[in-house]
């Protein structure tokens, strides 16, 4: 079933809503470890195996994925109704990458958002090149990233494993400043760290656009449609992505020290896909909208406000010019207390805010200065030719 598209916007997939909603639930899920800082205990060992097993790193890939779903989506909208298509998309990806560039100085340094508008800022062109052509690059760039994820486990295997140190937030630098520090201290810190932060998202830049070209294909070939093709293909994703990506991620688990790369960048993305079917096979099952599907979708429409708002949430809840709960954060339920929480704010308010208004806020704020936009070129173009 899709919903009734606004004039020149693409109709809504309920699904993708879903998926958008339970990747940032999850994101939370995972992220809320970074604020918490949580001690080691008698519940450590075991709650970061299960993170390990479950979380790490999924959910920033089924993000990655649903993001290049999207861009799919607005290429195909473009491309029916003659609009142009790489310019529009290029200023969004630069007005992200702004975005993108503030959240991680203000509030979290492991920000995704850069990421993703880099990655947009290719994957824009390589959607109008021909399917042979898509095919070449989508399948070089995973050979690549597995070629990099191999090396480097390699040498961890041979040279280099991983020893996890567990020391108590207090006795560093970064986790005394996060538990004591002012929010102006921490924002200096941030700036200064900036480029060191984005390491990561360096050295995933083959997976993502690999996961951004994927997320087309999947769209393009009716993974998430509500017809007989979308139900067979979700079911498989979710057998072979849950049978393969379990075990994958348990190895990563059992043999941490020398997986702990290729679980978060490798195994991780086996198992997205079976969540991924998974989920399209209980949303299949659902007659009627219930009230869990409704928190996923309120979520998943305002999926770029829910990840902003759950990084402010976490930040005046853990650390210290804020509530302080980090200082206090001695086992794995506290991490779970506080991702309920936020969570059901994150759902109550995306209810009440689309109650009253058709997008988030921070999706609202996107559409008008892109707008802003497209009218000052309008207005500055050449005056019509008199005849």
């Amino acid at each position: 079933m899709h919903t009734t598209p606004r004039p020149f916007e693409p109709a809504r997939i309920p699904l993708l809503d879903v998926l958008r909603g339970f990747a940032i639930l999850g994101t939370l899920a995972m992220n809320i470890w970074l604020f918490g800082y949580p001690r080691t205990g008698s519940f450590g060992p075991v709650a970061e195996g299960l993170q390990t097993l479950f979380l790490n790193g999924k959910f920033f890939a089924m993000l990655t994925l649903l993001f290049g779903v999207g861009l799919a989506i607005q290429y195909r909208a473009a491309t029916e109704r003659g609009r142009p298509w790489a310019g529009r998309q290029r200023r969004r990806a630069f007005l992200l990458l702004i975005e993108g560039a503030l959240h991680g100085v203000l509030l979290f340094s492991w920000d995704i958002l850069m990421g993703y508008a880099l990655t947009a800022l290719v994957v824009v062109y390589v959607l109008g090149l021909s399917e042979r052509t898509r095919s070449a690059i989508m399948w070089s760039v995973l050979g690549l990233h597995l070629t990099f994820v191999g090396g480097m486990t390699a040498i961890m295997l041979l040279f280099f494993p991983i020893v996890h140190v567990t020391e108590p937030p207090e006795s560093t630098e970064s986790g005394r400043l996060y538990l004591e520090g002012s929010y102006a201290d921490q924002v200096l810190y941030r700036m200064a760290n900036f480029l060191d932060d984005r390491t990561e998202m360096i050295t995933s830049f083959p997976l993502m656009v690999f996961l951004f070209l994927l997320g087309a294909r999947l769209y393009r070939s009716g993974a998430f449609g509500a017809d007989l093709v979308g139900r067979t293909m979700r079911a498989r994703m979710a057998v072979w992505g849950l049978g393969l990506g379990l075990p994958l991620n348990a190895l990563a688990v059992i043999w941490n020290e020398h997986l702990a790369f290729a679980g978060r960048l490798v195994f991780s993305v086996v198992l997205m896909l079976g969540y991924l079917g998974l989920v399209g096979v209980l949303f299949d099952r659902v007659r009627r909208p219930g009230p869990v599907t409704a928190a996923l979708s309120s979520v998943g429409r305002t999926a770029l406000s829910c990840y902003i708002l759950q990084n402010i949430l976490a930040s005046v809840l853990f650390y210290g010019w804020g509530v302080g709960l980090a200082a206090h954060a001695h086992h794995a339920g506290w991490m779970v207390a506080a991702w309920a929480v936020i969570a059901l704010i994150l759902v109550a308010g995306s209810r009440w805010w689309l109650s009253r208004f058709s997008r988030g806020p921070m999706e609202t704020l996107q559409v008008k200065i892109l707008a802003l936009g497209t009218e000052g070129r309008r207005a500055s173009g050449p005056s019509p030719v008199k005849r």
